[in-house]
């Protein structure tokens, strides 16, 4: 078969009250912030499967028949996580580990006898998490470190190359091994130096002329944070990284080891199955620098766009490197048919405007899908066709 789902919403404080209730049909603005909707089998917030024999979790059905609903390729776990972001405040400074970085911290918090929704704890499960956010709306990020060369002319230009320990031997040598060193320095500064030294990046900051778009940006954000978050090291985080607005259709991808952060709009985010976060800043959750900073890769480079490629201007695919997920976007008219051909695994629906119809195999099972609604579609269903008028995003298997 193939699966109407049920989905659950987080409600973090950075979210926004009104993107995704209307995205669902629901009542806006809602009482609480809707900041995540989440579409999966994660143990922390699974789908709930609607079927005719009864509703129940999405995670239940793949361990009920787990070669049926994924192939025989995986090992009885949803290999992605399939998620609707909606920010009206930043979310943290973060980066997320490496597999062998995951593991191993797993293993050590299990053996410390840390508990799985501890404060302090760091890794949730033993997986690492790359991920890719597509833009819905406008959507500003900051994604990766910048070129270091760039990093060390706007501390040049903005007067702040002798405010920090560190820097003097970063600027007289741009690079990896320089700039970790400052950055570590950077993370460590006392609560007093810390305090003094925003206190002048705001002056300074303020005070420069916008001598492009990118800078408009960068600078913009540097002073909301600085506003929002006075004591805060995190607020200096625009100088550091590359600071993206992505339009509609944009994407940014983050491998293991790249601190970024996401600060307004809204978007389709697809990672593989995991929840673990190392924060480094703009946040009141745990921030462990340690752990942090053995995660990060330190060289700096611009942020790449990612825009979709298509062969029949129906299915628009964001390719990565990610072995766990792939995502795509079909657009529907409606003299359209999509046809999915042979599949590899698993894969989620998620309808974000208009009105399809989903056939499996020769017409024996028809299912339909409007805006706000998803579908889970076992391996088992075999190949599928849509037809409709309506935009829809798949995750899938790459």
């Amino acid at each position: 078969m193939i699966y109407c789902l049920r989905n659950s919403i987080q409600h973090y404080a950075w979210g926004s009250k009104t993107f995704i209730p209307e995205l669902l049909g629901e009542s806006s603005p809602a009482e609480k912030p809707c900041a995540e909707l989440w579409m999966g089998a994660h143990t922390r917030a699974p789908s709930l499967v609607l079927a005719p024999d009864g509703n129940l979790p999405l995670s239940e059905l793949i361990r009920q028949d787990p070669e049926g609903m994924l192939g025989s390729r995986e090992t009885g776990r949803l290999p992605f996580l399939f998620k609707v972001l909606a920010a009206t405040h930043p979310l943290s400074i973060q980066a997320h580990p490496s597999l062998d970085q995951a593991r191993e911290g797993y293993e050590k918090e299990n053996a410390a006898g840390v508990v799985p929704d501890a404060f302090n704890r760091n890794y949730k499960d033993p997986n690492h998490k790359p991920e890719l956010i597509c833009a819905l709306t406008p959507f500003d990020a900051l994604s990766g470190f910048r070129d270091l060369n760039d990093i060390a002319g706007l501390f040049s230009y903005l007067k702040i190359d002798r405010e920090i320990p560190g820097v003097a031997k970063f600027l007289s040598s741009p690079d990896a091994n320089t700039f970790q060193l400052f950055f570590r320095e950077l993370l460590n500064l006392s609560e007093k130096q810390s305090s003094e030294f925003l206190v002048h990046l705001f002056h300074c900051v303020n005070q420069a002329e916008r001598r492009s778009e990118e800078e408009e940006l960068t600078f913009g954000w540097t002073i909301k944070l600085l506003n929002s978050y006075p004591d805060d090291i995190g607020a200096f985080a625009p100088i550091l990284l590359n600071t993206v607005r992505l339009q509609p259709g944009e994407a940014l991808y983050m491998k293991a080891g790249i601190l970024h952060a996401y600060l307004n709009g809204a978007g389709i985010e697809i990672m593989a199955n995991s929840d673990n976060v190392l924060r480094g800043g703009l946040t009141a959750k745990h921030v462990d620098i340690p752990e942090l900073l053995k995660a990060l890769i330190f060289t700096g480079s611009p942020a790449r766009i990612i825009r979709p490629e298509t062969t029949d201007r129906i299915e628009f695919i964001y390719s990565t490197p990610a072995r766990e997920f792939q995502l795509s976007r079909i657009d529907l008219n409606n003299s359209d048919l999509f046809n999915s051909g042979l599949r590899s695994g698993a894969e989620i629906i998620l309808s974000t405007n208009g009105f399809a119809q989903i056939v499996r195999g020769r017409e024996d099972h028809k299912l339909a899908i409007k805006k706000g609604e998803s579908i889970f579609i076992p391996f088992s269903a075999g190949d599928y066709t849509i037809r409709g008028n309506a935009t829809l995003y798949r995750a899938a298997s790459p």
